[in-house]
């Protein structure tokens, strides 16, 4: 019976795009002497340009990496049982390196990736977690060890040594081979196992005729397989023959074999070095890409042999290597057990049984009567939970960690948020950034650098050290007491909950949106009890603002540019609905949530209240209204059905207030509140439009009279009381853009004063 103990999670990773290749390992770092408690570091190198990229401090601590198609992630523990998973996309020489982080929680292990997909085990509770896999179902995958990821399956070991697969390519995930194995790895569209005996099986497309042979280990390509043999020696094949290795290939030892696509890189056992093939970049028949390197992740125990010098990479445990490898001048066997676990220590051994007994009881009793007196101690006193302060407090310094007594409520909510934002679509080139890097550039939040409110707080302008200009939305924190009534403890918690999942809903949808009508999301900060969005800063603000000035920015004070805003907000919000897979239905429209960029292109924003829209087989989303008064749809406010078409009416209102210059709600001639739409509509129908136009601006040309008339009873249509009567947004798109062609005086009457006095006559 030949069994492996080598973990998922490498020290070897290998990232492949359409023309490069990098290549990133754990190398040991040479600044510190022998004997002292030494780090490892990750060093990268690419091809065809053979450098190295050095792409993370020393001082951070790795315990594994992964990577795919364009990306690298790195796992690093904060804390015996926590940890932090990063991941960044390269592109051009590999070089323009941005960390997102998406994981931070529970130990994770066993990390492995395949060409998109990122998945890991947490430790504690052995059941795995995915990344940028949307549609993966994690019902089921406890207890599975030693996982590996395809094209679009993930395969792993159940506690009985069967092969368990899950996922949507049937090949593999409906043919696993029965039996027993050690190890499973999956290539783009085939799997293959070693068995306890050492034989292979492997399954799927275009596997290839399977040598014969006892092997310990696998690393699996795009239709392109190589094996470990029990000394050390490789044996590669492919479905299409036509992937060998060269005798010198094959004379070759290795500890550890990787591949990712055509890419096969292998650490040799006799230096510990790297070299790769199966590329036409790599020089010859194979490069070698680093000289020395860590050659896996550390392990508390191992149960036959390690690599001689684990000291070297490994502050605790050891590099385990699998059972029944050859033994060399790189290997030593594990350290034998200890004199009080040898036989003939059996005397020894009842009197640690009856002394743990006797611990035992007497540590039960003390932890009971402490916990009597930290109860009546908590009882007398308010427990706090201290966090950043109120918004409109100065921050001198970031803000510590929060402190929670007497409750873990807090903890869970937070973990959960962490969670929630890890399960993000991860790698969309956001940015993170750091709460020191917001507290700077905005000074501590300072009260001058504030430019308005969003959905889940105040939003604040700031200049990074790059020069961008950025306005940064910062989320409202709620404390909690232990000794606040249960209704105002459920009621704030509510309140932050709702702050937390506007958070999370607005950095879920724009981080997979791109239009020119949508304002862009930069990145984002969740750290210390902070959440932050960062956007571009748009820098004519909001319509709301611009609209109801005393006096109107003078490009609003023309027809033709009202005209062109409405339509640049309408394609934003046809692009939620029609085109964003899934669609997104925004919830609140309004004016203030469009922003006028230097050019005074409209960008829809806030994407707070938005939820994913109802499926094909649906007509409407059931749940209670939202959004703000006066533009909210009454239909969706009377049945509580969401649908696009209310949005459709939020719009409708917004281009009441093109159309008039009135507020949604607004004061009339007594001072009393006014709706917008109840007030204008009633003049449009009558076919009095003309009283209801804006003062501020000079009276439509003949050019512009007819499409201010169509603006006018498309507003009409959009506010209609029943949703099924209202136009799509693609119907509003294709109304604006004849009224705006209507109103665009063409240029050879422009240049033609007489023209323009004839016609006006």
């Amino acid at each position: 019976m030949f069994q492996t103990s080598l973990a998922s999670s490498s020290s070897l990773s290998i990232s492949e795009t359409s023309n490069q290749v990098l290549i990133c390992s754990l190398i040991p770092s040479s600044s510190l002497g022998s004997g002292s408690l030494q780090k490892s570091f990750l060093n990268c190198t690419n091809f065809p340009k053979t450098y190295q990229i050095p792409v993370i401090s020393p001082n951070v601590s790795i315990s594994a990496i992964t990577g795919g198609n364009g990306f690298q992630c790195i796992l690093s523990p904060t804390s015996s049982e926590t940890c932090v998973l990063r991941c960044w996309r390269f592109s051009g020489n590999g070089t323009d390196i941005r960390y997102k982080r998406i994981y931070r929680g529970p130990m994770l292990d066993e990390l492995v990736s395949g060409n998109s997909r990122i998945c890991a085990r947490v430790t504690s509770t052995n059941r795995v977690e995915c990344w940028q896999w949307q549609d993966f179902d994690s019902a089921g995958t406890y207890n599975l060890t030693g996982i590996s990821v395809g094209g679009e399956f993930l395969c792993g070991l159940t506690e009985s040594k069967t092969i368990k697969c899950l996922g949507n390519d049937l090949d593999v995930v409906g043919a696993p081979p029965n039996g027993t194995f050690n190890v499973v790895k999956a290539g783009n569209r085939h799997a293959c196992a070693v068995s306890t005996d050492g034989s292979l099986k492997c399954w799927g497309e275009m596997v290839g005729e399977v040598p014969p042979g006892v092997f310990v280990d696998l690393a699996l390509g795009n239709h392109r397989t190589c094996a470990l043999r029990v000394n050390g020696t490789m044996a590669c094949w492919s479905g299409d023959n036509n992937f060998m290795l060269t005798e010198e290939l094959r004379e070759m030892e290795f500890i550890r074999i990787e591949a990712k696509n055509s890419v096969f890189c292998g650490i040799l056992t006799k230096n510990l070095s790297v070299i790769c093939w199966g590329n036409n970049e790599f020089f010859g028949n194979y490069s070698m890409v680093f000289r020395h390197v860590q050659p896996g992740p550390c392990s508390i125990t191992c149960p036959c042999k390690i690599v001689a010098d684990s000291e070297r990479f490994c502050s605790e445990g050891s590099i385990c290597l699998p059972c029944s490898s050859p033994t060399s001048p790189a290997l030593q066997p594990s350290p034998p057990p200890s004199a009080s676990t040898q036989p003939g220590s059996c005397g020894n051994d009842k009197r640690r049984v009856a002394l743990l007994v006797v611990g035992s009881v007497g540590s039960l009793s003390l932890i009971l009567v402490l916990g009597f007196f930290l109860f009546k101690f908590c009882k007398n006193r308010v427990c706090r939970i201290h966090d950043s302060g109120r918004l409109d407090q100065v921050i001198e310094q970031p803000s510590p960690v929060r402190s929670i007594r007497c409750s873990g409520s807090q903890i869970r909510a937070q973990a959960s948020q962490e969670r929630r934002l890890g399960k993000l679509y991860s790698m969309n080139y956001l940015e993170e950034f750091s709460l020191e890097t917001l507290l700077k550039v905005t000074r501590n939040f300072s009260t001058g650098n504030k430019i308005g409110h969003g959905s889940f707080g105040l939003v604040y302008r700031a200049i990074l050290d790059d020069g961008r200009e950025v306005a940064i939305k910062r989320a409202v924190s709620i404390s909690r007491s232990c000794y606040a009534s249960a209704a105002a403890t459920t009621a704030a918690t509510k309140r932050q909950n709702d702050k937390e999942n506007a958070f999370i809903a607005e950095l879920a949808y724009l981080s997979r949106l791109n239009h020119k009508n949508l304002v862009r999301l930069l990145g984002y900060c969740e750290e210390q009890n902070e959440c932050a969005l960062v956007y571009e800063y748009i820098a004519n603000g909001t319509l709301h603002d611009q609209l109801h000035k005393p006096e109107p920015a003078p490009p609003l004070s023309s027809w033709t540019v009202r005209l062109k805003v409405a339509l640049d907000a309408a394609r934003g919000i046809e692009y939620l609905h029609t085109y964003a897979v899934p669609s997104i239905i925004h919830r609140d429209i309004k004016s203030s949530n469009i922003l006028l960029d230097a050019s005074w292109t409209a960008k829809v924003a806030d994407f707070g209240l938005s939820l994913i829209g109802p499926k094909d087989h649906e007509p409407y989303l059931s749940l209670r209204a939202a959004g703000t008064v006066g533009y909210m749809d009454p239909e969706y406010f009377r049945l509580q059905q969401l649908t696009t078409k209310s949005d459709v009416y939020s719009f409708g209102v917004v281009l009441l207030e093109l159309l008039t210059g009135f507020k949604a709600i607004h004061p009339n001639e007594t001072g009393a509140p006014r709706n917008i739409v109840d007030y204008i509509i009633p003049h449009i129908l009558d076919d009095k439009m003309h009283c209801v136009l804006d003062p501020k601006l000079s009276a439509p040309t003949p050019y512009e009279i007819e499409a201010v008339t169509q603006l006018g009873y498309l507003a009409a249509d959009c506010v209609n009381l029943e949703g099924r009567n209202r136009p799509s947004m693609n119907e509003v798109v294709s109304c604006l853009e004849d009224a705006l062609a209507d109103c665009e005086v063409p240029q050879q009457v422009l240049q033609s004063p007489s023209s323009i006095r004839s016609t006006s006559r």
